[in-house]
Parts: structure tokens; sequence; C-alpha cells
């Protein structure tokens, strides 16, 4: 049977399965989450906040509470999308705003721009560049390096 869960701030309700991950619902809707890690609760790029009815999710488990430790944005209304388990009604998640760094195609040609939005880290959550700031390029030499840095430590967790 669906649950019906509330997004905001875009305002709109999307059904999950009872049982399934709220990750689902969003990638269903083209939200602004990603799966960096496959949905095994390593990245924070499926982080949200729950407003409302963290009761109607499943209990946070391990994985999750190490990979939230990490998290610079997390605090104690956040949960991994791809972890959290819908079990009832009344759930409201709100999407972090800002864009990781792993979905930008060709960070060159953010030179001499402003940010549209802010720029994520999708290990830990962090702010690399501010909306509005000035792209420079020390600041692409920081997007490419977190780019490795990231890609290094996807390919050292699908190993294990």
């Amino acid at each position: 049977m669906a649950k019906k869960v509330k997004l905001d701030p875009i305002n709109q309700e999307i059904d999950i399965q009872t049982n399934d991950n709220l990750l689902s619902g969003l990638l269903a809707k083209d939200l602004n989450v990603w799966k960096e890690c496959g949905g095994r609760g390593m990245c924070s790029t499926c982080h949200v906040f729950i407003t409302e009815g963290m009761d109607s999710l499943s209990p946070v488990n391990r994985r999750e509470i190490r990979t939230m430790e990490v998290i610079t944005t997390a605090n104690k209304c956040s949960r991994l999308a791809c972890q959290a388990r819908v079990i009832g009604e009344g759930v409201v998640v709100e999407i972090p705003s800002g864009m990781y760094v792993s979905e930008i195609e060709n960070i060159e040609d953010l030179i001499g721009s402003r940010a549209k939005e802010n720029i994520l880290h999708p290990i830990n959550g962090s702010i690399l560049v501010e909306e509005g700031k000035l792209v420079t390029r020390s600041m692409i030499t920081q997007l490419k390096d977190t780019q490795i840095e990231v890609s290094e430590y996807m390919a050292k967790i699908q190993d294990a």
C-alpha cells in the first residue's frame, strides 16, 4: 500500500510503497537527489531533512549513523533517503539546496561565472562554492581535486 510523502519547499506529494525507501520516490520525481554510492548509505548525495513524520520511517541503522557523522550539514532531522524506509503516513521531506560537484559535467565551464546554487561535496555535504560567488581558477582546482577524491573513495567502497 502506498504512503503519501510531502516534499518541501516545492509543495508536492509523492506516493511511496510501504517499506520502500524515500530515495525511490525522490528519484522518480527527478529531484536534485543522487545515489553516488548506489544507495548503500555511504555518501551524502541523498541526504534529506525530515521536517515531520520521523516516526513514520524505519529506524536509523549503524551505517547511516556513521555516514551522517561526516555530513557537515546534518542535524537531528537528517536522514539518508536510501536508508529511510516509509512505514507510515505524515512524512514531510525537505531536500538540501545546492548541487553536488559530481553532477557538473565540465567544471572548466564555470570559470568566471557566479555559482547559480551552492556546490556541495558529495561525501560530507559541505559547501565547496557558495551560491552567488564568482568561480575562480583556484576553486576549479579544488572542485577537480574533490571529484578525484570522491571517485577514489567510491571505488574503494565498491571494492569493499
